[in-house]
């Protein structure tokens, strides 16, 4: 009795777990039966439409005589980049006109028809945007803190002490308005440079010739100022074997005027030469010494020291003939062993080494235009 009852329920289990399979696979013929109809339904039901082209398929540049299937024409100006539904190139727009056929063009006549539009009339007066902008030329703190007098507000305060003048008046009150081109500025009676101009004071050593360019490849001014950007030329000359102040600028009415003889500008040299010299020498130079291209004459001769038969002597004379210097102590016995120039005007050579290069203070350019009236 236990083994055939426990043999039914081996059975039993067995035609369970069969029938439980089966009804897996019957349940996944189900499925797959499911799904075959349902194509089947889908395939029936897209029998009379036409089939949907894929996205690569689909064609964009199609006409009015687009097929079923592209886009409508609508779509097509669109997707090549104008207003959808809009007139593509070259198609009339219904209104007697003819669309442009790229936006240049369009432009072009939307440009045109402005002009037409706005032609014979008034230009329109736009209002100021601050007090005094109606007028013209730079304010005066602004053009002296260009020229170094200081910043802005430094400026400012050279006007509230009423050391500053425009054209021969004192200027009192701040934001006045000047043309750097036209007007003439002063600070404390001294012109200044308000344009872009450049001076230098080179302290030129012997054998540097006093050219910008020498032909032959030896060293001359030019060499000094390579890395400025504005074109210098020098005021006056100096001989190869001669030392001392030479003046660089780019203003050429003020190098022109301080070489003039009409305005007698003064240079200073110390000349180093060998005695004994007679007392009267000085006199004699000032009395003038014939040359073989006339008279030269010093305004100045001092002995600045004696060691022994040397002598460094100090001549000052306002002439800016070639070797004039050399050529007046040699005509009165006393050749030149050295020449050095230590003032030009009232630029002087102080303690600036040999072969050095040094810009000139405001104080000193004004210095200048003054010794030569400007």
């Amino acid at each position: 009795m236990r083994s055939s009852s426990g043999r039914n329920s081996s059975g039993n289990n067995g035609g369970s777990r069969g029938g439980n399979s089966g009804g897996r696979g019957g349940s996944s013929g189900g499925r797959g039966n499911y799904r075959g109809a349902g194509n089947a339904r889908d395939d029936k039901q897209g029998a009379g439409r036409p089939k949907k082209p894929r996205p690569e398929e689909r064609r964009y540049d199609v006409g009015p005589g687009a097929t079923q299937d592209g886009p409508k024409s609508g779509r097509g100006a669109s997707a090549r980049g104008g207003a959808k539904g809009g007139p593509r190139q070259g198609q009339s727009t219904g209104r007697g006109r003819t669309a442009p056929a790229s936006s240049r063009e369009y432009d072009a006549r939307a440009e045109e028809r402005n002009r037409e539009r706005y032609a014979g009339k008034k230009d329109v007066k736009l209002p100021k945007t601050f007090p005094g902008a109606e007028q013209e030329g730079e304010r005066l703190q602004k053009v002296l803190a260009r020229a170094g007098y200081g910043s802005r507000r430094a400026c400012e305060e050279l006007i509230e002490q009423a050391r500053v003048e425009v054209n021969g008046e004192i200027v009192l009150e701040q934001g006045k308005r000047v043309d750097p081109e036209k007007d003439e500025v002063r600070v404390d009676g001294l012109t200044v440079a308000t344009q872009s101009y450049q001076f230098f004071s080179l302290n030129k050593p012997a054998g540097v010739v006093s050219t910008m360019e020498d032909p032959d490849g030896r060293q001359c001014l030019g060499d000094y100022v390579t890395n400025r950007e504005t074109r210098l030329f020098h005021v006056g000359r100096l001989d190869t074997e001669t030392e001392g102040v030479i003046l660089l600028t780019n203003h050429g009415e003020l190098a022109h005027r301080l070489t003039h003889p009409k305005y007698g500008v003064k240079k200073t040299y110390l000349a180093h030469i060998v005695g004994p010299i007679p007392r009267d020498l000085g006199k004699k130079l000032k009395d003038g010494i014939q040359l073989e291209d006339g008279y030269a004459r010093a305004d100045h001769f001092r002995v600045v020291e004696q060691t022994g038969k040397n002598y460094l002597v100090e001549v000052t004379l306002h002439e800016g003939r070639k070797h004039i210097v050399r050529r007046m102590l040699a005509e009165a016995g006393f050749p030149v062993d050295k020449l050095v120039r230590v003032a030009f005007g009232p630029i002087t050579l102080g303690d600036q080494k040999s072969g050095w290069l040094r810009r000139l203070s405001n104080t000193e350019v004004g210095m200048l235009m003054k010794e030569v009236d400007l």
